[in-house]
């Protein structure tokens, strides 16, 4: 990390965490933060669902909500990123405040409640996007007020699907009430239905996965697993935050809301693994949860996951952290032999389960 991205760091944390996000956001869009460009090597290139990453490395959801830095989000070293999440009709979210650092754990707590500019205004900034250089993808939302949520994510995926690469359906976010429900086997796969339904009538079919919460027992994640391999959804995203709050020492440990970070990382990676041993490899898996190093990325990748995804660790690295991450994940795989991501994928799955 360059010192002026340690120093940009150090003046962020003096404002209130919403603001210090929005702040980043801005400084990405003006050209003050480093920018490392696409970062791959012949071990890194890996392919999704179809689609051609650089490396395995990518942004998740929730860091720009509304797409307003996708060209130099794509320019920071990550493989892939995903923009959002995006519902129906523009809402503000839950009250603020709703964004809560915890330094000592290396955490952040979240309560947004899928703040956004709602799918029409995020569309017109995907379809003006300049192409490349790597895949971008959307998360797909429900309002709060919605009667028929399972219909919100089939909009949203209409309306913004011919501009994005994927789409992620979100049913594991803890900040829509009821939202997790539709985790549930017959919600589930209505709700499925209606979206692989929309994706059908796109010109071009994209990607879908489904993103899962890390809260999900071992009958939950075997009912879930039959209903996403019945599906035809593309992958599973694993995992959204957690409510659980074990082992804190912050003082915002009490919050309300979504737990992500370090905390996150050991038991997003056991339901990591335990899904990729119910699915048999046979459904691509992203990893998600507690990642700050490559060490962690490449856990991830041996316990089933062809992919990862980062976002909280950048609150205490920075913007960089993904470039540097692959990079080092390239020394790591060459180190254990594995001429490809994809060659590592699951290798030591057993040790999760």
């Amino acid at each position: 990390m360059s010192f002026y991205e340690r120093a940009g760091l150090a003046l962020l944390r003096w404002f209130d965490p919403e603001r210090a996000h929005g702040l980043s956001l801005l400084a990405l869009r003006t050209g003050l933060a480093p920018l490392p460009g696409l970062v791959t090597s012949p071990r890194l290139a890996t392919t999704l669902a179809g689609m051609s990453l650089p490396n395995p490395v990518g942004l998740a959801a929730g860091y720009d909500k509304n797409a307003t830095a996708i060209a130099p989000l794509t320019r920071a070293g990550f493989g892939f990123i995903e923009v959002g999440a995006a519902t129906p009709v523009a809402q503000e979210g839950n009250p603020r405040p709703r964004l809560y650092r915890l330094t000592e754990d290396r955490a952040a707590i979240n309560r947004f409640g899928f703040n956004n500019q709602g799918m029409a205004v995020i569309a017109a900034r995907l379809s003006s996007r300049p192409a490349g250089p790597v895949p971008v993808g959307l998360n797909l939302g429900a309002n709060k007020t919605s009667a028929d949520k399972a219909a919100d994510f089939a909009n949203v995926l209409a309306t913004c699907g011919p501009h994005v690469d994927f789409a992620t359906v979100n049913v594991s976010s803890p900040n829509t009430e009821r939202l997790r429900d539709l985790q549930g086997p017959a919600a589930l796969a209505a709700l499925l239905t209606r979206v692989m339904e929309t994706r059908a009538a796109l010109a071009r079919p994209i990607p879908v996965f489904l993103k899962i919460a890390p809260d999900l027992n071992d009958d939950e994640l075997a009912a879930l697993a039959e209903v996403a391999l019945a599906s035809g959804i593309a992958g599973i995203i694993a995992t959204n935050t957690t409510l659980s709050r074990e082992g804190l020492k912050s003082a915002s440990a009490t919050q309300a809301g979504g737990l992500s970070g370090a905390p996150l990382f050991e038991k997003s990676t056991r339901v990591l693994a335990r899904l990729s041993q119910l699915t048999d490899g046979t459904l691509p898996l992203i990893g998600v949860g507690g990642i700050s190093t490559a060490e962690q990325a490449y856990a991830k990748i041996r316990a089933g996951a062809v992919a990862v995804q980062l976002y909280t660790a950048m609150v205490y690295q920075g913007i960089t952290l993904a470039a540097r991450i692959a990079h080092e994940l390239d020394g790591l795989l060459a180190k254990d032999g594995h001429a490809t991501v994809a060659n590592a994928t699951g290798t030591a799955r057993g040790t999760w389960l």
